[in-house]
C-alpha cells in the first residue's frame, strides 16, 4: 500500500468513526429531547391546566359558601353572581382547549368525565343563584347546597384522577429520559475509547511504516562509499507507492553513476598508458640527436628501452651488406652473455621476422631456451618480442627483448612507436659517418696530390665524381631532415589529440558534477515529500493542544503532546541529515560578520538556564577579560555549534554542573587548525560537564555521523549522532577545530577554537581549508518570514471580540488536502471566510468568482500550474498589486525565497510551519 493511500485510509477511518460517534450522540440526544418535550410541553402543561381548574373551582366553592353564609346582602349577592357567571364560562372554555391537546384515550375519557361533573356542579350553582335571586330563605339555599355536596366531591375526584394519571405519565417519561441519558453517557465513553484506540492505532501504523521506510533509505545512502562509486548499494525497489518510486529512481541513478565511474576509470587508465608511452618515446628519441656512432646509439638504445619495457635481456642487430649478402650483425646488447652473433633473412624466428617485416611476440617459451643469468642463478624468460626497424620499406635492423614476467600492451606499443623513428635515426648517423669517411678520404687525397703534383690532373675527375657523390649524400641528408620534421609534426598532432582527450575528461567531470546536482535535487524532493505530511501532523497536534472549546482530557492532551513531539523529532532528524549531506557535498555558505561576545554569552545563558533549572544542575557562562569583545565569524554557525555541544552536555549530565568558558587561545592550541598562522587573534570556547564521560577509544568515533559511544547509551539518552559531526564540519568551515578531552565517569570538555577573521577567508597561494569553503548552499535553518516592521506589528489588533482576521476572505492554494483541512479549521476559528483551491489555475478561476479577496496563502509545488506562475498571473492584474500573498513551501532549498519574492510574493514561510508564526504574519499584512 502506497504512502499516500495509507494516509487516505487513516484519515477515512478516523472520519468514519467520528461520524458514527456523532450519529450515535445525535440519536440519543434526540430521544432525550423528545422525552423532555413530552414532560415540559405536554404533561406539565396538562397537569398545570388541571391544577388551575381545581384552584378556580376551590375559589368558586369558597365564594359560594360565603354567599350562602352572608345571604341577605343584595349588593354582594349581585357581584358574586356576576363573577360566578363569568368564571363558569372560563372553566368550560379551558376544558374544551384541554381536550384538544390530549393524545391518549384514557386522558380524553377522564376529561369528558370532568366536563360532565363540572356541568352538574355548574347547574347546582345556577340553582342556588336562582333561589337567591327569587328571594328564597337561607335555610332553603343551605339545604340545596348540602344535598348537592356529592356532585361537588365527584367533580374534585375526577379532576384529581386526571391529575394523577398525567403525573404518572410524566414520571414515566422522566424515567425514560434518565435511562436514555445513562445509556448516552456509557455509549459516549465506549465510543470515545474505541475511537481513540483505533485512531491511535492507525496513526502509529502509518508513522511506523513511514519511519521504517525512511530509515531503510537512510541506511542505503549511508552505505555509499563516495571514494569508490563503482559499486553503489541499492534500495528495495519492491516497495509500492511514492517511496517505491523514490527507491527505483535512486537505483536508476546508482546504475548511471556506476557506468559513468567505470567509463571514467577505463578512460583514465588509457590516458595514463598513453602518457607513459609518449613520455618514454620522447626520452628514447632524444638519443638520436646526441649520438654520432651507430654502435653507441644501439648500446644506449637497448640500455634505455629494455628496462622501460620491463625486459631483462636484449640485443640489437644491424644489417651489414659489405659481404654482398645481407647479414644482420649484433652490435649492442643488454645483459646478453652469449647468444647469436648474427643471422640472415629467414634464419630462425628472428630471421623470419626480418624477412616478413613484422614484429613477433613469443609467450610460450621452451624449457630448454637460453636462460637469463644473475649472480644467484639462471632463469628462463616468459616472453620474447622481436621487432624489425624499417626505413623506406626496408629492414635495416632488428631489436629483440626478453622478459621474465612478460610484456604489457603498453610496452609493446612503446616499442612500436620508438622503432618507427629509429630507422631514421640510424640512417642519419650512417649518413653522417659516411660523410666523415669521405671527408677524411678527400683530405688524404688532397695531401697526396700536394705531395705528388704530377698525379693531380689524373685524379681530378675522380675527385669531381666524389664531390658529386658527396652532394648526393648531402641531398639525402636534407631529405632525412625533412622526414624528421614530418615526424615532429606527427608529434604535434599527437599533442593535439592529448588536448582533445583532456577536454573529453573535463566533459566527464562536468557530467559527474551534474550527477551530484541530481543527487541534491533528489534530497530536496525527498525533503519536500517528508516535510509536507509533517506539516499536517505538527499543526493538527498543536491545534488539539490549543483546543479549549472541546475540553480534551489529560490523557488526550498527553497523546497530542506525544504526536507533536514525535513529529518535531522527525523534523529535526530530517534537517540534520540534510545538513550533513550538504556539508559532505561541499555546499554550505559561511558569512563573516561582527559577533558581540557579551550579547552572545547572555543569549546562550538565557537559552539553557531553564534546562539547567529543570535538571537541578549548576550552569555558568564566563568570558575572560583579555578576550576581544568583538570577533568576526559566522554567528549562526557558531551558535549552532555551541547549541549542539551544550545540548549534549545537559543530556549526559544527571548531576553536578555544566559551564561555558570563553578565553583567548594560545599558539600551541591552534595546532591542527586550517588557518593556523593566518589570524592574529584566536578565541577558545570550552564546554565542560560532569556527566558520564567518554572512553578514550571512542573519542574519535563520536565525531563521525550517526555514531554514539555505545548501544546502551543510545537507548538510554536517545539522539541520532549527527550533532557532533555537524559541529566538527562547521568548525572547519569557520577555519577552526573542535576537539574533546574526557575521562569515563568524570565528565568531558569540548573545546572549539576559532580565528578572528575581519576580512573573511585569507587569499594566498597554497592555502587549503575544508572543501566546503569554496562552495555555497543556503543554510538549512528555517527562513524567517519577511515581516515588515510597522509599530506593534507583532501584536494582535483587537476590536471588541474580533481581530483583524475576523470577516476577512482568505484563498488557500494547496494540492495537499491535509494542509487544506488543517489551515481551513485554524482560519475558520479566527472568523475568516476560507476559499480552498487545489492548484494555481483553480486559484485564478476562484478569484474571478469572488467579489473580494483579502489575502492569499500560496503553495509552490503544485500540479497543472505551480505557485510561481500563479503569483505572476495574479500580479498582472492591476487590482491585485497590493494584495498580500504569502508563499508556503516544504522544499526550502537555496534560492526558493528569492524566486518567490521575484515572482511577486510578499512573504515566505517554509513547512512545517507554526500556527502562531503563520497567524502573526497574516495579521501584520492585513493590518
Amino acid at each position: 500500500m502506497g504512502f499516500k493511500k495509507k494516509q487516505y485510509v487513516g484519515l477515512g477511518l478516523t472520519v468514519l468513526f467520528l461520524f458514527i460517534l456523532l450519529f450515535t450522540i445525535l440519536a440519543m440526544m434526540n430521544s432525550i429531547r423528545e422525552n423532555l418535550l413530552e414532560i415540559v410541553e405536554d404533561r406539565y402543561t396538562k397537569v398545570s391546566t388541571v391544577m388551575e381548574i381545581r384552584k378556580e373551582l376551590y375559589q368558586r366553592d369558597r365564594n359560594l359558601v360565603e354567599l350562602i353564609t352572608e345571604y341577605g346582602e343584595e349588593e354582594g349577592s349581585t357581584i358574586e353572581e356576576g363573577n360566578a357567571s363569568r368564571d363558569q364560562m372560563d372553566i368550560a372554555q379551558t376544558l374544551v382547549e384541554l381536550e384538544t391537546i390530549l393524545n391518549r384515550n384514557k386522558s380524553k375519557v377522564l376529561v369528558a368525565e370532568v366536563q360532565d361533573a363540572y356541568r352538574e356542579y355548574a347547574g347546582v350553582e345556577n340553582r342556588i343563584n336562582g333561589l337567591i335571586a327569587n328571594g328564597a330563605s337561607q335555610a332553603e339555599v343551605r339545604g340545596l347546597y348540602q344535598s348537592e355536596l356529592g356532585t361537588r366531591n365527584v367533580l374534585f375526584e375526577k379532576i384529581e384522577e386526571f391529575k394523577d394519571f398525567q403525573e404518572e405519565l410524566m414520571n414515566g417519561a422522566m424515567k425514560d429520559a434518565n435511562e436514555t441519558y445513562n445509556n448516552l453517557v456509557k455509549g459516549l465513553i465506549g465510543m470515545v475509547i474505541l475511537a481513540i484506540v483505533l485512531i491511535t492505532g492507525v496513526m502509529l501504523w502509518v508513522i511506523r511504516d513511514t519511519v521504517g521506510t525512511v530509515h531503510s533509505f537512510t541506511e542505503s545512502i549511508k552505505k555509499v562509499d563516495f571514494n569508490d562509486l563503482s559499486s553503489i548499494p541499492r534500495m528495495d525497489g519492491d516497495i509500492k507507492g511514492e517511496f517505491g518510486e523514490i527507491a527505483r529512481a535512486y537505483n536508476s541513478m546508482a546504475v548511471s553513476i556506476e557506468k559513468l565511474t567505470e567509463k571514467e576509470k577505463k578512460y583514465n587508465e588509457e590516458m595514463q598508458e598513453q602518457n607513459w608511452i609518449q613520455s618514454n618515446s620522447v626520452e628514447v628519441v632524444k638519443l638520436y640527436s646526441r649520438e654520432v656512432a651507430v654502435s653507441s646509439l644501439a648500446e644506449n638504445f637497448m640500455k634505455k628501452l629494455t628496462p622501460v619495457m620491463n625486459g631483462n635481456l636484449g640485443a640489437f642487430y644491424l644489417k651489414d651488406e659489405t659481404a654482398g649478402e645481407p647479414y644482420f650483425k649484433k652490435i649492442a646488447s643488454f645483459a646478453d652473455e652469449a647468444g647469436r652473433d648474427g643471422f640472415i633473412y629467414g634464419e630462425g624466428m628472428i630471421g623470419q621476422c626480418a624477412e616478413e617485416k613484422r614484429s613477433v611476440v613469443l609467450n610460450d617459451i621452451p624449457a630448454d631456451y637460453r636462460t637469463i643469468s644473475t649472480g644467484l642463478g639462471d632463469a628462463a624468460p616468459k616472453s620474447i618480442v622481436m621487432a624489425p626497424v624499417m626505413l623506406k620499406d626496408e629492414v635495416i635492423a632488428v631489436v629483440e627483448v626478453a622478459s621474465l614476467s612478460g610484456f604489457s600492451p603498453a610496452s609493446l606499443k612503446l616499442l612500436e612507436n620508438v622503432i618507427e623513428t629509429l630507422g631514421i635515426g640510424l640512417a642519419n648517423i650512417i649518413g653522417r659517418m659516411e660523410v666523415e669517411r669521405l671527408l677524411l678520404e678527400s683530405q688524404a687525397q688532397t695531401e697526396e696530390l700536394q705531395a705528388q703534383s704530377e698525379e693531380l690532373q689524373s685524379q681530378s675527375e675522380e675527385l669531381q665524381a666524389q664531390s658529386e657523390e658527396l652532394q648526393m649524400q648531402t641531398e639525402e641528408l636534407r631529405m632525412t631532415n625533412e622526414q624528421l620534421e614530418e615526424r615532429s609534426r606527427d608529434a604535434e598532432l599527437k599533442s593535439e589529440e592529448l588536448q582533445a582527450a583532456k577536454e573529453d575528461l573535463e566533459q566527464k567531470a562536468r557530467e559527474l558534477e551534474q550527477s551530484s546536482t541530481y543527487k541534491s535535487e533528489f534530497l530536496a524532493n525527498m525533503s519536500h515529500e517528508l516535510r509536507t505530511p509533517l506539516n499536517s501532523i505538527l499543526l493538527l497536534s498543536e491545534m488539539l493542544l490549543d483546543d479549549e472549546e472541546h475540553g480534551l482530557s489529560e490523557e488526550q492532551k498527553e497523546f497530542s503532546k506525544v504526536i507533536h513531539s514525535s513529529g518535531q523529532d522527525l523534523l529535526n532528524l530530517i534537517n540534520d541529515i540534510l545538513d550533513l549531506s550538504k556539508v559532505e557535498a561541499g555546499k554550505l555558505e559561511v558569512s563573516f560578520e561582527e559577533v558581540f561576545l557579551d550579547e552572545f554569552t547572555e543569549r546562550i545563558e538565557r537559552q539553557f538556564a531553564q534546562a539547567a533549572k529543570n535538571k537541578k544542575i549548576d550552569f555558568t557562562v564566563e568570558k575572560a577579560d583579555d578576550v576581544t569583545p568583538i570577533i568576526y565569524t559566522d554567528e549562526q554557525r557558531l551558535q549552532q555549534i555551541l547549541k549542539n555541544l551544550l545540548s549534549n552536555a545537559f543530556k549526559f549530565t544527571e548531576k553536578g554542573s555544566v559551564s561555558v568558558k570563553i578565553e583567548k587561545a594560545n599558539a600551541k592550541e591552534t595546532i591542527g587548525c586550517p588557518l593556523k598562522g593566518q589570524s592574529d587573534a584566536w578565541v577558545k570556547f570550552s564546554v565542560t560537564d560532569s556527566g558520564i564521560g567518554i572512553p578514550k577509544d571512542k573519542q574519535r568515533m563520536i565525531f563521525e555521523a550517526f555514531q554514539q559511544v555505545d548501544g546502551a547509551t543510545m537507548r538510554k539518552y536517545g539522539g541520532t549522532g549527527l550533532g557532533l559531526s555537524i559541529s566538527r564540519e562547521f568548525a572547519l568551515l569557520l577555519g577552526g577545530v573542535c576537539k574533546v578531552e574526557s575521562k569515563e565517569g568524570e565528565g568531558s570538555i569540548f573545546t572549539l577554537i576559532l580565528p578572528n577573521l575581519p576580512d573573511g577567508y585569507p587569499s594566498m597561494a597554497g592555502f587549503e581549508v575544508h572543501d566546503q569553503v569554496a562552495a555555497s548552499l543556503e543554510s538549512t535553518a528555517e527562513p524567517a518570514p519577511l515581516l515588515p516592521d510597522p509599530p506593534q506589528a507583532e501584536e494582535e489588533i483587537i476590536v471588541g471580540e474580533t481581530t483583524v482576521l475576523t470577516g476577512k476572505t482568505v484563498v488557500i492554494a494547496d494540492d495537499d488536502h491535509r494542509n487544506i483541512f488543517t489551515l481551513k479549521n485554524v482560519l475558520k476559528k479566527e472568523g475568516m471566510n476560507v476559499v480552498t483551491t487545489v492548484n494555481g489555475e483553480d486559484c485564478l478561476e476562484k478569484m474571478k468568482e469572488i467579489d473580494r479577496v483579502d489575502i492569499i496563502l500560496m503553495d509552490i509545488m503544485m500540479p497543472v500550474m505551480d505557485g510561481y506562475e500563479a503569483i505572476r498571473q495574479i500580479r498582472r492584474n492591476e487590482n491585485n498589486k497590493d494584495l498580500p500573498i504569502i508563499a508556503l513551501t516544504a522544499k526550502a532549498m537555496k534560492g526558493d525565497r528569492e524566486k518567490c519574492l521575484d515572482a511577486g510574493a510578499n512573504d515566505y514561510i517554509s513547512k512545517p510551519m507554526k500556527l502562531d508564526q503563520l497567524l502573526s504574519a497574516m495579521r501584520v499584512w492585513l493590518s
